[in-house]
Protein backbone atom coordinates (compact mmCIF):
# COMPACT_ATOMS: atom_id res chain seq x y z
CA UNK A 1 0.00 0.00 0.00
CA UNK A 2 2.79 2.37 0.93
CA UNK A 3 4.62 1.57 -2.32
CA UNK A 4 1.46 2.38 -4.30
CA UNK A 5 1.14 5.73 -2.59
CA UNK A 6 4.80 6.52 -3.34
CA UNK A 7 4.32 5.58 -7.00
CA UNK A 8 1.19 7.74 -7.27
CA UNK A 9 2.97 10.69 -5.70
CA UNK A 10 5.92 10.18 -8.03
CA UNK A 11 3.72 10.26 -11.12
CA UNK A 12 1.80 13.28 -9.87
CA UNK A 13 5.03 15.17 -9.28
CA UNK A 14 6.39 14.10 -12.67
CA UNK A 15 3.14 15.13 -14.39
CA UNK A 16 3.25 18.53 -12.69
CA UNK A 17 6.87 19.05 -13.72
CA UNK A 18 6.09 18.13 -17.31
CA UNK A 19 3.18 20.57 -17.38
CA UNK A 20 5.39 23.27 -15.90
CA UNK A 21 8.19 22.67 -18.37
CA UNK A 22 5.81 22.39 -21.27
CA UNK A 23 4.10 25.63 -20.34
CA UNK A 24 7.31 27.62 -20.24
CA UNK A 25 8.36 29.74 -23.16
CA UNK A 26 11.29 28.93 -25.35
CA UNK A 27 11.46 32.70 -25.62
CA UNK A 28 13.74 34.15 -22.89
CA UNK A 29 12.96 37.79 -23.72
CA UNK A 30 10.75 40.02 -25.86
CA UNK A 31 12.52 42.84 -27.68
CA UNK A 32 10.25 45.55 -29.06
CA UNK A 33 10.52 48.13 -31.84
CA UNK A 34 7.81 50.51 -32.98
CA UNK A 35 5.56 53.45 -32.18
CA UNK A 36 3.05 54.45 -29.49
CA UNK A 37 1.26 51.11 -29.77
CA UNK A 38 4.26 49.53 -27.98
CA UNK A 39 6.14 52.45 -26.38
CA UNK A 40 6.18 51.99 -22.58
CA UNK A 41 7.73 55.39 -21.95
CA UNK A 42 10.87 56.04 -24.02
CA UNK A 43 9.46 59.40 -25.10
CA UNK A 44 9.53 60.56 -21.47
CA UNK A 45 13.27 60.99 -21.88
CA UNK A 46 13.52 62.88 -25.16
CA UNK A 47 12.45 66.46 -26.01
CA UNK A 48 9.07 65.88 -27.67
CA UNK A 49 5.43 66.74 -27.05
CA UNK A 50 4.48 63.17 -27.89
CA UNK A 51 4.21 62.10 -24.26
CA UNK A 52 1.71 60.54 -21.91
CA UNK A 53 3.57 60.47 -18.59
CA UNK A 54 0.78 62.23 -16.71
CA UNK A 55 -2.69 61.43 -15.45
CA UNK A 56 -5.17 60.14 -16.42
CA UNK A 57 -2.84 57.98 -18.54
CA UNK A 58 -1.83 54.91 -16.57
CA UNK A 59 -4.63 55.25 -14.04
CA UNK A 60 -5.31 51.48 -14.32
CA UNK A 61 -1.65 50.49 -14.51
CA UNK A 62 -0.03 48.86 -11.48
CA UNK A 63 0.06 51.50 -8.75
CA UNK A 64 -2.16 53.82 -10.78
CA UNK A 65 0.86 55.61 -12.21
CA UNK A 66 1.39 57.15 -15.64
CA UNK A 67 4.38 55.48 -17.28
CA UNK A 68 4.39 56.99 -20.75
CA UNK A 69 2.18 54.26 -22.19
CA UNK A 70 -0.58 55.73 -24.34
CA UNK A 71 -3.31 53.85 -22.51
CA UNK A 72 -5.11 53.69 -19.19
CA UNK A 73 -3.03 50.60 -18.40
CA UNK A 74 -0.90 48.04 -20.14
CA UNK A 75 -0.14 47.79 -23.86
CA UNK A 76 -0.15 44.66 -26.08
CA UNK A 77 3.52 43.75 -25.64
CA UNK A 78 3.05 43.74 -21.86
CA UNK A 79 0.40 41.06 -22.25
CA UNK A 80 2.62 39.10 -24.64
CA UNK A 81 5.40 39.16 -22.06
CA UNK A 82 3.01 37.79 -19.48
CA UNK A 83 1.78 35.11 -21.90
CA UNK A 84 5.35 33.95 -22.40
CA UNK A 85 5.75 33.66 -18.60
CA UNK A 86 8.35 36.42 -18.49
CA UNK A 87 7.08 39.48 -16.59
CA UNK A 88 3.86 41.54 -16.46
CA UNK A 89 5.26 44.54 -18.33
CA UNK A 90 8.18 45.41 -20.60
CA UNK A 91 10.29 48.43 -19.58
CA UNK A 92 11.44 51.31 -21.75
CA UNK A 93 15.12 51.21 -22.67
CA UNK A 94 15.67 54.89 -21.88
CA UNK A 95 14.05 54.71 -18.43
CA UNK A 96 16.83 55.13 -15.82
CA UNK A 97 14.70 53.29 -13.25
CA UNK A 98 15.71 50.06 -14.98
CA UNK A 99 19.09 48.49 -15.68
CA UNK A 100 20.50 45.81 -17.95
CA UNK A 101 19.41 42.99 -15.64
CA UNK A 102 15.80 44.19 -16.06
CA UNK A 103 16.24 44.31 -19.83
CA UNK A 104 17.58 40.75 -20.01
CA UNK A 105 14.02 39.38 -20.15
CA UNK A 106 12.49 42.12 -22.26
CA UNK A 107 12.97 45.69 -23.39
CA UNK A 108 11.26 48.17 -25.68
CA UNK A 109 13.01 50.68 -27.92
CA UNK A 110 9.71 51.96 -29.36
CA UNK A 111 8.93 55.65 -29.62
CA UNK A 112 5.45 57.15 -29.85
CA UNK A 113 5.04 59.06 -33.12
CA UNK A 114 7.68 57.11 -35.00
CA UNK A 115 7.34 55.33 -38.34
CA UNK A 116 9.23 53.38 -40.95
CA UNK A 117 9.90 56.65 -42.74
CA UNK A 118 12.49 58.93 -41.12
CA UNK A 119 10.35 61.90 -42.14
CA UNK A 120 7.57 60.59 -39.89
CA UNK A 121 9.71 60.68 -36.75
CA UNK A 122 10.73 64.24 -37.65
CA UNK A 123 7.11 65.45 -37.36
CA UNK A 124 7.12 65.23 -33.56
CA UNK A 125 10.89 64.96 -33.03
CA UNK A 126 10.80 61.37 -31.80
CA UNK A 127 13.15 58.41 -32.11
CA UNK A 128 13.41 57.20 -35.72
CA UNK A 129 13.44 53.48 -36.44
CA UNK A 130 17.14 53.51 -37.37
CA UNK A 131 17.94 54.99 -33.96
CA UNK A 132 15.86 52.31 -32.24
CA UNK A 133 18.14 49.81 -33.96
CA UNK A 134 21.24 51.69 -32.75
CA UNK A 135 19.90 51.46 -29.20
CA UNK A 136 19.46 47.73 -29.74
CA UNK A 137 23.10 47.39 -30.80
CA UNK A 138 24.06 49.23 -27.61
CA UNK A 139 21.82 46.83 -25.69
CA UNK A 140 23.63 43.85 -27.22
CA UNK A 141 26.96 45.21 -26.01
CA UNK A 142 25.58 45.76 -22.52
CA UNK A 143 23.95 42.34 -22.28
CA UNK A 144 27.19 40.65 -23.34
CA UNK A 145 29.12 42.54 -20.67
CA UNK A 146 26.47 41.68 -18.09
CA UNK A 147 25.90 37.98 -18.83
CA UNK A 148 28.88 36.90 -20.92
CA UNK A 149 28.83 35.99 -24.58
CA UNK A 150 27.27 32.53 -24.27
CA UNK A 151 24.21 33.59 -22.25
CA UNK A 152 23.84 36.80 -24.23
CA UNK A 153 23.95 34.92 -27.53
CA UNK A 154 21.18 32.64 -26.30
CA UNK A 155 18.96 35.60 -25.42
CA UNK A 156 19.72 37.34 -28.72
CA UNK A 157 18.94 34.28 -30.85
CA UNK A 158 15.97 32.94 -28.87
CA UNK A 159 14.22 36.22 -28.01
CA UNK A 160 11.03 37.22 -29.79
CA UNK A 161 11.48 40.46 -31.73
CA UNK A 162 8.16 42.31 -31.98
CA UNK A 163 7.76 45.13 -34.50
CA UNK A 164 4.65 47.33 -34.42
CA UNK A 165 4.80 50.45 -36.55
CA UNK A 166 3.36 52.13 -39.66
CA UNK A 167 0.16 53.97 -38.78
CA UNK A 168 1.93 57.31 -38.26
CA UNK A 169 3.55 57.09 -41.67
CA UNK A 170 0.12 57.50 -43.22
CA UNK A 171 -1.94 59.52 -40.71
CA UNK A 172 0.75 61.81 -39.29
CA UNK A 173 2.91 62.13 -42.37
CA UNK A 174 1.62 61.24 -45.84
CA UNK A 175 -1.93 62.60 -45.41
CA UNK A 176 -0.98 65.47 -43.09
CA UNK A 177 2.22 67.17 -44.23
CA UNK A 178 1.57 69.36 -47.32
CA UNK A 179 4.20 69.19 -50.01
CA UNK A 180 5.87 66.23 -48.36
CA UNK A 181 5.72 62.57 -49.32
CA UNK A 182 2.51 63.07 -51.31
CA UNK A 183 4.43 65.24 -53.75
CA UNK A 184 7.00 62.47 -54.17
CA UNK A 185 4.95 59.25 -54.10
CA UNK A 186 1.54 57.99 -55.06
CA UNK A 187 -0.05 56.13 -52.15
CA UNK A 188 0.87 52.80 -53.73
CA UNK A 189 4.47 53.90 -54.25
CA UNK A 190 4.64 55.12 -50.66
CA UNK A 191 3.46 51.76 -49.38
CA UNK A 192 6.18 50.05 -51.40
CA UNK A 193 8.71 52.55 -50.04
CA UNK A 194 7.71 51.62 -46.48
CA UNK A 195 7.70 47.89 -47.22
CA UNK A 196 11.26 48.17 -48.54
CA UNK A 197 12.28 49.84 -45.26
CA UNK A 198 10.53 47.10 -43.29
CA UNK A 199 12.38 44.46 -45.29
CA UNK A 200 15.73 46.13 -44.71
CA UNK A 201 14.99 46.42 -41.01
CA UNK A 202 14.15 42.72 -40.68
CA UNK A 203 17.33 41.80 -42.58
CA UNK A 204 19.39 44.01 -40.27
CA UNK A 205 17.84 42.35 -37.22
CA UNK A 206 18.62 38.98 -38.71
CA UNK A 207 22.20 40.07 -39.34
CA UNK A 208 22.47 41.02 -35.67
CA UNK A 209 21.36 37.57 -34.56
CA UNK A 210 17.55 37.74 -34.39
CA UNK A 211 15.87 34.47 -35.33
CA UNK A 212 12.28 34.84 -34.08
CA UNK A 213 10.59 37.90 -35.51
CA UNK A 214 6.98 39.15 -35.50
CA UNK A 215 6.20 41.84 -38.05
CA UNK A 216 3.03 43.64 -37.02
CA UNK A 217 0.32 44.90 -39.34
CA UNK A 218 -1.96 47.92 -39.14
CA UNK A 219 -5.26 48.11 -37.27
CA UNK A 220 -8.35 49.61 -39.03
CA UNK A 221 -7.00 53.14 -38.75
CA UNK A 222 -10.06 54.64 -40.41
CA UNK A 223 -12.03 53.71 -37.28
CA UNK A 224 -9.86 55.64 -34.85
CA UNK A 225 -12.07 58.17 -33.02
CA UNK A 226 -10.01 61.06 -34.40
CA UNK A 227 -10.66 59.96 -37.97
CA UNK A 228 -14.34 59.33 -37.31
CA UNK A 229 -14.76 62.72 -35.66
CA UNK A 230 -13.50 64.46 -38.79
CA UNK A 231 -15.53 62.26 -41.17
CA UNK A 232 -18.55 64.57 -40.98
CA UNK A 233 -19.71 64.01 -44.55
CA UNK A 234 -20.25 60.33 -43.78
CA UNK A 235 -21.98 60.81 -40.42
CA UNK A 236 -18.81 60.13 -38.40
CA UNK A 237 -18.54 56.56 -39.59
CA UNK A 238 -15.16 54.90 -40.14
CA UNK A 239 -13.11 56.32 -43.01
CA UNK A 240 -13.31 53.42 -45.42
CA UNK A 241 -10.44 54.61 -47.63
CA UNK A 242 -8.06 54.46 -44.64
CA UNK A 243 -9.27 51.00 -43.72
CA UNK A 244 -8.81 49.84 -47.30
CA UNK A 245 -5.31 51.27 -47.21
CA UNK A 246 -4.53 49.41 -43.99
CA UNK A 247 -5.70 46.12 -45.51
CA UNK A 248 -3.70 46.71 -48.69
CA UNK A 249 -0.56 47.59 -46.74
CA UNK A 250 -1.05 44.54 -44.51
CA UNK A 251 -1.22 42.39 -47.63
CA UNK A 252 2.13 43.76 -48.75
CA UNK A 253 3.68 43.18 -45.33
CA UNK A 254 2.41 39.62 -45.30
CA UNK A 255 3.90 39.05 -48.75
CA UNK A 256 7.17 40.48 -47.42
CA UNK A 257 7.26 37.95 -44.57
CA UNK A 258 6.72 35.13 -47.06
CA UNK A 259 9.48 36.45 -49.31
CA UNK A 260 11.98 36.93 -46.48
CA UNK A 261 11.20 33.54 -44.97
CA UNK A 262 12.20 31.93 -48.28
CA UNK A 263 15.31 34.05 -48.64
CA UNK A 264 16.53 33.46 -45.09
CA UNK A 265 15.45 29.79 -45.20
CA UNK A 266 15.65 27.95 -41.87
CA UNK A 267 17.67 30.64 -40.19
CA UNK A 268 14.65 32.67 -39.13
CA UNK A 269 11.08 32.16 -37.95
CA UNK A 270 9.29 35.21 -39.30
CA UNK A 271 5.57 35.67 -38.75
CA UNK A 272 3.07 38.34 -39.69
CA UNK A 273 0.96 39.48 -36.73
CA UNK A 274 -2.17 41.07 -38.16
CA UNK A 275 -4.44 42.84 -35.65
CA UNK A 276 -6.86 44.15 -38.29
CA UNK A 277 -9.64 41.53 -38.21
CA UNK A 278 -9.89 41.15 -34.44
CA UNK A 279 -9.79 44.93 -33.99
CA UNK A 280 -12.48 45.48 -36.59
CA UNK A 281 -14.68 42.84 -35.01
CA UNK A 282 -14.35 44.58 -31.65
CA UNK A 283 -15.32 47.90 -33.24
CA UNK A 284 -18.27 46.47 -35.17
CA UNK A 285 -19.52 44.22 -32.36
CA UNK A 286 -18.40 45.90 -29.13
CA UNK A 287 -21.07 44.31 -26.93
CA UNK A 288 -19.76 40.85 -27.83
CA UNK A 289 -16.56 41.77 -26.02
CA UNK A 290 -18.16 43.58 -23.11
CA UNK A 291 -17.78 47.11 -24.46
CA UNK A 292 -20.43 49.81 -24.64
CA UNK A 293 -18.66 52.52 -26.69
CA UNK A 294 -16.53 52.08 -29.81
CA UNK A 295 -16.81 55.40 -31.64
CA UNK A 296 -15.15 57.74 -29.13
CA UNK A 297 -12.41 57.39 -26.53
CA UNK A 298 -12.71 57.44 -22.76
CA UNK A 299 -10.41 60.39 -22.16
CA UNK A 300 -11.90 63.90 -22.38
CA UNK A 301 -14.52 64.14 -25.13
CA UNK A 302 -12.86 61.16 -26.80
CA UNK A 303 -13.08 62.80 -30.22
CA UNK A 304 -9.82 64.65 -30.79
CA UNK A 305 -7.72 64.40 -27.64
CA UNK A 306 -4.49 62.51 -27.11
CA UNK A 307 -1.29 63.32 -25.27
CA UNK A 308 -1.36 66.68 -23.49
CA UNK A 309 -4.92 67.36 -24.68
CA UNK A 310 -5.99 64.38 -22.58
CA UNK A 311 -5.53 65.66 -19.04
CA UNK A 312 -6.81 64.78 -15.59
CA UNK A 313 -8.76 68.00 -15.19
CA UNK A 314 -11.08 67.34 -18.12
CA UNK A 315 -14.56 66.70 -16.66
CA UNK A 316 -15.63 64.51 -19.58
CA UNK A 317 -13.21 61.63 -18.98
CA UNK A 318 -15.15 58.42 -18.38
CA UNK A 319 -15.17 56.62 -15.05
CA UNK A 320 -14.84 53.07 -16.36
CA UNK A 321 -12.42 52.58 -19.25
CA UNK A 322 -13.45 48.92 -19.56
CA UNK A 323 -16.64 50.07 -21.28
CA UNK A 324 -14.62 51.75 -24.05
CA UNK A 325 -12.72 50.27 -26.96
CA UNK A 326 -10.51 53.36 -27.15
CA UNK A 327 -8.76 55.23 -24.37
CA UNK A 328 -8.04 58.47 -26.23
CA UNK A 329 -8.78 59.51 -29.81
CA UNK A 330 -5.96 57.36 -31.18
CA UNK A 331 -5.13 54.56 -28.75
CA UNK A 332 -6.98 51.52 -27.35
CA UNK A 333 -7.83 50.88 -23.73
CA UNK A 334 -5.98 48.26 -21.71
CA UNK A 335 -8.93 45.90 -22.14
CA UNK A 336 -8.75 46.16 -25.93
CA UNK A 337 -4.99 45.71 -25.83
CA UNK A 338 -5.44 42.50 -23.87
CA UNK A 339 -8.01 41.09 -26.30
CA UNK A 340 -5.84 41.87 -29.33
CA UNK A 341 -2.71 40.46 -27.67
CA UNK A 342 -4.57 37.30 -26.64
CA UNK A 343 -5.80 36.86 -30.20
CA UNK A 344 -2.33 37.26 -31.70
CA UNK A 345 -0.87 34.96 -29.08
CA UNK A 346 -3.38 32.23 -29.80
CA UNK A 347 -3.41 32.52 -33.59
CA UNK A 348 0.15 33.54 -34.50
CA UNK A 349 2.69 33.63 -31.70
CA UNK A 350 1.83 30.37 -29.96
CA UNK A 351 4.28 28.64 -32.31
CA UNK A 352 7.07 30.13 -30.20
CA UNK A 353 5.83 28.35 -27.08
CA UNK A 354 7.35 24.97 -26.33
Amino acid sequence: MQNCIIIIIFWLVLHTLLLFIGGQAEVPAIIVFGDSSVDPGNNNFIPTIARSNFKPYGRDFSGGRPTGRFSNGRIPTDFLSEAFHLKPSIPAYLDPAYNISDFATGVSFASAGSGYDNATSDVLSVIPLWKELEYYKEYQSKIRSHLGNAKADNIISEALYAISIGTNDFLENYYTIPGGRRSQFSIGQYQDFLVDIAGSFVRELHGLGARKISLGGLAPMGCLPLERATNIMFHNDCVQSYNDLAMEFNGKLKALTTKLSKQLLDEVELVFSNPYNIFMDIIRNPSSYGFEVASVGCCATGLFEMGYACNQNNPFTCQDANKYVFWDAFHPTEKTNRIVADYLMKNVLSKFLS
